[in-house]
C-alpha cells in the first residue's frame, strides 16, 4: 500500500517518536539529537509544524524548510527565548490575533478553566470621547464571594485611573495587572467623565467564576421568559449550567433570552452542549464541523471523520441527561465583547432555529485552539518534567451544517441597541433596557422607546486582559 509524504510525517511523529522531515533512510541516533538547552524551542516548532491552522502560509514552518534534526537544531538555536520562536512562527497579526504560549501550563489550565487570580470586577475599557489616547473603564458586573463583592462598587460604576494615575492606551495593562490596586472613580455626565474623588482599593486571589451568573424567570402576560445570562464556556460548570436549564423546563417556559453579552467564548463542546439544552429536536445532527489544516485534516479524517464533527446531543460528558427545552426560536443579547464560542452557538443554530440577536456587532472570531504539552503526542501524560511551558495554537476554523463558518467581522445584530452607559439597568431586571427589547418583541407590545446614547470605541476588557478570550477544543480528536 502507498503511502503519501504527508501521512508519512505522521506516522513517523506518532509512532515512532521523533521526527525525520521526509527523510526514508535511518539516521545516525547523534542525529536525531535536541539539545536540552532548544528542547523547549523544539517542542514549539514541531507543535506548530503539525497543528498550526495557518502552517502551510509560513515558510519556517514548511516540512522541507530542513533537512534533518541538526538543521532544525541550528535554526532553533537562534531564539533563546521561546515566546520569541512562537512569535516569529505565527503568520500576520491581522490574520492571527488569538493564539498564545504560557511558560507555565498550570496558568493556562486556569484560563481555561475559570480559576484566575481575579479581585471580582468585570469592567470593559473604552476610549473618552475625542481622544485616542485617554480611556476610561466601567463594571459591567460583580463576581461573588470575590474582593470586590464586599467592597462599594457595582455594575455602572465609572473609574478613570488606577492608583492615582489616568489611564491611557499605553498603560493600562501594566496598572491592571498587578494583584493589588486601588480604582480613582469617576461620574458619568453624557459622555463626560469627572472625578468624583471617590476610591475603592482591590486585592486578586484564585478564583474561580461559575459563568452561569443569573437565572430569572418573567411572567408577562401569557408569557413565561425564561433569562440566563452565561457569561463564559467552563467545560466545569456543565453541570451548572444544566441545572439552570432544570429550573428553566420546571417552570415551563415558553421564551427564551440567552445573555451573552459579556462572553467572550470557551469550549466547542460546552457550546455544542449548551445548543442541545436550548433545543432538544435536533439530537444526532451535524451542529458544527471542524476543519484544521490541510495536512492534520487529512490524518485525523483517515483516522475517524467523526471525531471531527460536533453533533447535538442528550448528555453532559458524564452522562448525565440534559434539561432541554425544544425551543423553535431564542433571543440572543450581544455586544463587541461577544466573542468565539458564544459566536458560534449563535450562527451554528441559525440553521435550525428562529436566533433574534439583539445589542450590538460581535467581535468575529470563527477559529479555536488547542492546549500543547511537551510531549510524545502533546498531551499532557508524559509531559516533559523539565520545564512547564504549553502553547495555545490557533488549530482550527468551525463551520456550520451548511459548510459556513466566515464571519471574521462579527455578527451583527437583528435590533442594534448599544448599551448606555447613564441607563444600564439591573441585570435580570425585566427593564434593564436590552432585557426590556427583548420581552417587548416576545409580548409584541412594541419595541420600547429608548433615548440616543453616546458611542465609545473598545479598547479591552477584562477577560481579553486576562487571557480568557477564546474558543478552544478539549482534546485532540
Amino acid at each position: 500500500m502507498k503511502v503519501s509524504s504527508r501521512k508519512l510525517v505522521f506516522f513517523k511523529f506518532f509512532y515512532f517518536a521523533f521526527f525525520l522531515l521526509g527523510l526514508i533512510a535511518c539516521e545516525d541516533h547523534d542525529n536525531l539529537k535536541v539539545p536540552r538547552e532548544i528542547e523547549v524551542q523544539d517542542f514549539v516548532w514541531k507543535g506548530m509544524n503539525l497543528y498550526y491552522l495557518w502552517q502551510q502560509d509560513v515558510a519556517d514552518l514548511a516540512d522541507e524548510r530542513f533537512s534533518g534534526q541538526p538543521q532544525l537544531n541550528d535554526y532553533l538555536s537562534q531564539f533563546v527565548n521561546p515566546r520569541d520562536l512562537f512569535q516569529q512562527l505565527r503568520t500576520s497579526p491581522e490574520i492571527d490575533r488569538f493564539s498564545v504560549i504560557y511558560s507555565d501550563y498550570r496558568v493556562l489550565e486556569g484560563v481555561l478553566s475559570g480559576t484566575i487570580k481575579n479581585n471580582g470586577v468585570d469592567f470593559q475599557l473604552l476610549y473618552k470621547p475625542g481622544s485616542d489616547t485617554q480611556i476610561f473603564g466601567w463594571v459591567r458586573y460583580i463576581l461573588p464571594n470575590s474582593d470586590a463583592a464586599g467592597k462599594d462598587i457595582q455594575r455602572g460604576d465609572i473609574f478613570y485611573a488606577v492608583n492615582g494615575t489616568p489611564l491611557t492606551v499605553s498603560n493600562y495593562q501594566e496598572l491592571l495587572s498587578t494583584d493589588a490596586y486601588t480604582l480613582n472613580l469617576a461620574s458619568y455626565d453624557s459622555g463626560n467623565i469627572t472625578p468624583n474623588g471617590r476610591q475603592v482599593s482591590l486585592v486578586k486571589s484564585v478564583l474561580s467564576e461559575n459563568p452561569v451568573y443569573l437565572t430569572r424567570i418573567i411572567d408577562t402576560g401569557s408569557h413565561k421568559v425564561g433569562y440566563l445570562m452565561y457569561n463564559a464556556f467552563y467545560g466545569a460548570f456543565d453541570g451548572q449550567l444544566n441545572e439552570a436549564f432544570g429550573q428553566l423546563k420546571q417552570a415551563n417556559v415558553t421564551d427564551l433570552v440567552l445573555d451573552l453579552r459579556y462572553n467572550s467564548g470557551g469550549s466547542i463542546a460546552s457550546a455544542t452542549r449548551l445548543a442541545s439544552m436550548i433545543t432538544g429536536q435536533f439530537t444526532g445532527q451535524i451542529f458544527a464541523s471542524q476543519r484544521w489544516n490541510e495536512k492534520a485534516q487529512e490524518y485525523l479524517e483517515s483516522l475517524s471523520a467523526e471525531s471531527l464533527r460536533n453533533r447535538f446531543t442528550t448528555t453532559l460528558a458524564n452522562g448525565t441527561p440534559l434539561q432541554s427545552l425544544y425551543m423553535t426560536r431564542v433571543f440572543v443579547l450581544t455586544t463587541a465583547s461577544t466573542a468565539s464560542a458564544s459566536e458560534l452557538l449563535i450562527h451554528f443554530l441559525e440553521p435550525y432555529v428562529q436566533v433574534i440577536q439583539i445589542g450590538t456587532t460581535t467581535v468575529g472570531k470563527n477559529v479555536g485552539s488547542i492546549t500543547l504539552y511537551d510531549s510524545p503526542n502533546f498531551q499532557k501524560e508524559n509531559v516533559n518534567p523539565r520545564h512547564r511551558y504549553a502553547m495555545q495554537p490557533i488549530v482550527v476554523k468551525t463551520v456550520n451544517k451548511n459548510g459556513f463558518g466566515d464571519y471574521t467581522t462579527g455578527l451583527a445584530p437583528d435590533v442594534v441597541q448599544p448599551e448606555d452607559l447613564a441607563n444600564l439597568g439591573e441585570l435580570g431586571n425585566p427593564t434593564e433596557p436590552l432585557l426590556e427589547t427583548a420581552i417587548a418583541i416576545i409580548t409584541g407590545s412594541g419595541r420600547p422607546a429608548h433615548r440616543s446614547q453616546m458611542m465609545f470605541s473598545l479598547v479591552s476588557d477584562s477577560k481579553t486582559l486576562s487571557g480568557q478570550s477564546g474558543m478552544y477544543v478539549d482534546k485532540q480528536p
